[in-house]
């Protein structure tokens, strides 16, 4: 079942990432001027990744009401309500009106969607991590805990493959015209997939046991802010540089790199894809390392390591040709993997399991706000210092620090975890 359990996991976070990630793409260069286009090329780009950061924002309230679920019904339920509500949110989008087909109408019901989009993924990480987690015991929870994580590289792999096949399958036009909605409409068959695998998972015993013993407080959100109300702001700075960083390098990075840089938007779109393949490998890696030196430990080298390549990357970006590109994405992606690899470990040796639903949710969604707005304020950077080199290192480096200082004081604020009784599973 703890197999199970994994990929369970793994493939909703999975669907989740694909979702999230044909917007971002889609976001760098089309949703402007499809759907904001009376804003002008710099307020149509700016409305564009604050839509993104919108879901970011919107995140905490599908944390709060997840959480609350997961907490007081079961994580499994909530899972399977949280994917469902991202694959069909995300089906929508591709059926929507643009600006020139219906005025702003197109434009708020995008609005409406990327809210509940938001409002899924707010729910969906922390459950998907508990899953995989609470079917474990001992290390081999941080390895599990891992898991989920590859989700990340999986989405941005598939959705970055799909826009890559549009670039270069079809003209600009032809996108524009129609194409763009088609990765979209992908979400569809996905969702299935995932619904079936959810379904067929068990409750992870740990729950089961909160339950037979009558441990689920009334109201858990409360539970947390009473007992660990320091601990989520530790939580919500370890996990700042795994999503920032993403939000960085795959929606930033991109459209600085096609718009300032000079490079073809495929050749980014490929940069990232190479990025992600070896994210296949170096997430499950990071978390079996994670299991020898702790969760902690990992997430601080990963803040150390992208610290130091922080201003080099983009320094060597404005003289690269298309290996070095791969060469800076790659690295800029690959140190930051540590950080987001072991992030789910370090959450759940965090927080109490009678709560855990709601804090996992909670502080990796107040992360993501913030994480939500690394795009539109490296835009603004960028902007006001006239697109010098070092403005997305000072994010990026920003980040970096923040989330190696918590991640040492993380690894002293362990909780004791329960084990998982398998004496008598309910399948």
């Amino acid at each position: 079942m703890a197999t199970r359990a994994r990929w369970a996991s793994l493939v909703g976070t999975s669907l989740e990432s694909y979702d999230f990630y044909i917007y971002a793409y889609f976001a760098a260069f089309f949703v402007g001027p499809l759907f904001f286009d009376p804003l002008g090329g710099f307020g149509g780009t700016l409305a564009a990744f604050l839509s993104i950061a919108l879901a970011f924002v919107i995140r905490p309230v599908g944390a709060i009401v997840f959480g609350h679920i997961g907490d007081r019904i079961g994580r499994r339920k909530t899972l399977i309500a949280t994917v469902t509500l991202m694959g069909v949110a995300t089906g929508l989008i591709g059926v929507l009106p643009t600006y020139d087909q219906a005025g702003w109408v197109g434009g708020a019901l995008l609005v409406l969607l990327r809210l509940l989009q938001g409002i899924s993924l707010g729910g969906e990480w922390g459950g998907a991590v508990l899953v995989a987690t609470e079917h474990e015991t001992g290390a081999r929870r941080a390895f599990a805990a891992a898991m989920p994580q590859l989700g990340s590289p999986i989405g941005s792999i598939l959705s970055a493959t799909a826009f890559i096949w549009l670039t270069m399958a079809l003209t600009n036009e032809e996108i524009v015209a129609w194409a763009w909605r088609i990765p979209f409409w992908t979400a569809i068959p996905l969702l299935l997939v995932s619904l079936w695998l959810r379904v067929m998972v068990s409750e992870t015993p740990v729950f089961e046991k909160l339950v037979e013993k009558e441990r689920r407080p009334r109201i858990p959100l409360i539970a947390l802010l009473k007992a660990q109300p320091a601990t989520i702001l530790v939580a919500v700075a370890v996990a700042l540089l795994g999503i920032g960083s993403y939000s960085l390098m795959n929606t930033y990075t991109i459209n600085y790199g096609v718009v300032v840089l000079g490079f073809e938007y495929y050749q980014l779109l490929i940069a990232t894809t190479i990025g992600g393949l070896l994210q296949l490998i170096t997430i499950p890696l990071f978390g079996a390392w994670a299991m020898r030196i702790g969760s902690s430990a990992v997430v601080a080298w990963g803040a150390l390591g992208t610290l130091l390549v922080a201003f080099p990357i983009y320094y060597y970006l404005q003289f690269a040709n298309f290996g070095v590109l791969v060469g800076m994405m790659v690295i800029g992606g690959i140190l930051p993997t540590m950080s987001w690899a072991a992030l789910g470990g370090v959450f759940t040796e965090l927080f109490d399991e009678r709560y855990r639903y709601s804090a996992l949710g909670i502080a990796y969604a107040i992360a993501a706000v913030i994480s939500g707005f690394v795009p539109a304020l490296t835009l603004t950077i960028g902007e006001a210092t006239g697109n010098v080199w070092w403005h997305p290192g000072v994010v990026l480096a920003a980040l970096s620090l923040i989330t190696l200082i918590a991640a040492l004081m993380a690894g002293r604020m362990r909780v004791h975890m329960a084990e998982p009784n398998y004496r008598r599973p309910r399948y």
